[in-house]
């Protein structure tokens, strides 16, 4: 790894470790600017998960916090806005409080994640018991923010409801400044309560938070809040007449969250990985924000990250590990569906599809019908916009290699839990298989790959279309749990695609499998044959002490497959 560059800021979300311990920074200052010139009391943010979110809003804190060091901005794109740093920089005090963590199996924990969440916000301003501009009836209202009781914050449920803005009025008074507020992952507690089943609660005590501390705020300078879904006004934000909501289908601030195709250059080249700009492109950018196409930057410093230790990686999944790929487990289990399946096979080939798309949801409707998941996947990154929306109509696609992947995955998981369910049909296709009935097993195939989602077209190479088909084999053949099956191992020559050996050890199986890219399936399963022969795929099975082995060669094309055994692989 070369020496003397700047560190990866890797899960780093503190703007001012990124500025004083010598990591890279991609400037994403532009967006002070952006907020104080095109005003609103109170912005929502909504971007898909690791696009940069928590790090901005901790680069808003250092920025216009009271006391903040002003050198962590010197030489960064709002530096040269001269009367806007002398105006508002270190000029506010600032709550800052992020709702990941609020979560818990019940209401009672969930309750105790968000007493800490405020409690230890308020700590930091602890100088309050000493203001000589407080009361001592005021000060008793911060200390009951701050009580502490086995070790626990103790504040009452009115209390907690009115948390942030009995802060921000002691802030205020302090000061004699009005306080900003910025509130990060607002609706993680909103998806946690779902899925542990306390959704109302956790709904009405949100509700009442953000009430009181953006609606009837008399001490509110403006406030800034993110999180990946825009949940309805109705449900969250009720008569909150100053929300301005900015999401991935605004124009303004499309280059404030995810780093832009110049970025990713500049990034390159300074680390010397420019080569792999093609790769890098192709796994992770893809996703339009307003009118740019944006990359996602956790993959982006990953995926550099590991090139600097292995300059031969190929890229990987790292936004997976990341985020729950609930939603589009949901979608996939949609595909029983003929035209969902179809738009599904589109989406994975690369094409585009035109959806309604509802931005305001509540999480009970999020899965309540396909419409709503079509919109849910939209505003998580799963899919993106290509082009201009007509109101609320949207031209969808998948962003990139690394999304795609993920589909695709789930694909193969979703096809692997059927599988099972018939098994009358498995048992023939087996039976096929190991009486060398060739058109049996090519009978059964392909009615398998009509109930499935085909993985097709000009979105891969043909080698990644070869291994889902691959998958499914594997899939089907699990199903003979007596049965032995190894997948690309060495044997002969080379690597056979798949090698069986049944139950009583006598019979073996080679299936060698081609994609036919020009339709030509024969030629292919010819192909697939001379290679099993070539290579001597039966040298294992054969020092196994298996002496009777059948040889089968496979090709597939969309939806179609055909099935040769040796003994018809006569030349032509």
């Amino acid at each position: 790894m070369e020496t003397g560059k700047k560190k990866l800021p890797i899960g780093i979300e503190n703007f001012q470790e990124i500025q004083t311990e010598d990591f890279y920074y991609v400037d994403k200052t532009n967006l002070i600017k952006e907020l104080l010139t095109g005003w609103a009391k109170v912005n929502l943010f909504t971007r898909p998960r690791r696009f940069g979110k928590s790090l901005n809003m901790n680069m808003l804190k250092c920025f216009f916090e009271i006391g903040g060091d002003r050198t962590l901005f010197e030489g960064l794109k709002i530096s040269r806005e001269k009367e806007l740093c002398e105006k508002y920089m270190g000029q506010f005090p600032v709550i800052s409080i992020s709702l990941k963590s609020v979560e818990g199996r019940n209401y009672q924990q969930a309750c105790a994640a968000l007493r800490r969440v405020v409690g230890n916000e308020a700590l930091r301003f602890y100088y309050l018991l000493e203001s000589d501009k407080l009361l001592s009836s005021e000060k008793e209202m911060y200390s009951a923010l701050t009580s502490v009781k086995d070790g626990a914050f103790a504040m009452a449920d009115e209390t907690l409801v009115d948390s942030l803005r009995t802060l921000s009025q002691l802030l205020e008074k302090h000061y004699g400044q009005k306080v900003i507020l910025l509130i990060d992952e607002y609706d993680v507690p909103l998806d946690k309560s779902f899925q542990a089943g306390y959704y109302d609660e956790m709904v009405a005590l949100i509700r009442g938070l953000l009430g009181n501390a953006l609606k009837t705020n008399d001490y509110l300078q403006f406030a800034v809040l993110t999180g990946c879904l825009r949940i309805s006004k109705e449900s969250i934000f009720t008569g909150l007449n100053n929300l301005k909501v900015l999401s991935v289908a605004e124009v303004q601030f499309d280059e404030a969250f995810g780093f832009t195709d110049e970025e990713v250059r500049e990034i390159l080249e300074y680390y010397g990985l420019s080569d792999h700009y093609e790769e890098m492109k192709e796994w992770y950018d893809g996703y339009q924000f307003g009118n740019v196409e944006v990359y996602c930057p956790w993959d982006v410093i990953n995926y550099c990250d590991t090139l600097r230790a292995d300059p031969d990686a190929q890229p990987r999944n790292y936004w997976i590990n990341t985020s729950s790929n609930e939603v589009v487990r949901r979608f996939i289990r949609k595909s029983d569906n003929a035209s969902v399946r179809r738009e599904i096979e589109k989406l994975v080939a690369g094409e585009v599809i035109t959806k309604e798309i509802h931005q305001e949801l509540t999480y009970k409707d999020m899965y309540d019908s396909i419409d709503n998941l079509w919109s849910v996947l939209f505003t998580t990154g799963y899919l993106t916009q290509r082009g201009k929306p007509e109101g609320d109509r949207f031209r969808l696609a998948i962003p990139n290699m690394e999304i795609r992947k993920i589909f695709t995955t789930q694909i193969m998981e979703f096809f692997k839990e059927n599988v099972p369910k018939n098994g009358e049909a498995l048992k023939e296709f087996c039976d096929a298989l190991i009486n060398g009935n060739a058109e049996g097993v090519e009978k059964r195939l392909g009615e398998y790959l009509k109930r499935t989602i085909s993985i097709r077209d000009t979105f891969v190479k043909k080698q990644m279309k070869e291994n889902f088909f691959h998958g499914i084999l594997l899939g089907i053949l699990g199903f003979e749990d007596s049965w032995s099956v190894s997948s690309n191992k060495e044997s002969g020559d080379g690597y056979s695609d798949i090698l069986v050996e049944t139950d009583e050890g006598e019979t073996g199986i080679i299936l060698e499998i081609k994609y036919a890219e020009d339709g030509k399936l024969d030629a292919a399963c010819r192909e697939a044959l001379e290679q099993i022969e070539r290579n001597r795929y039966e040298e294992v099975l054969l020092d196994e002490g298996v002496d009777h082995i059948l040889k089968y060669g496979i090709a597939f094309y969309k939806k179609r497959c055909r099935v040769m055994f040796a003994g018809d692989a006569s030349p032509q």
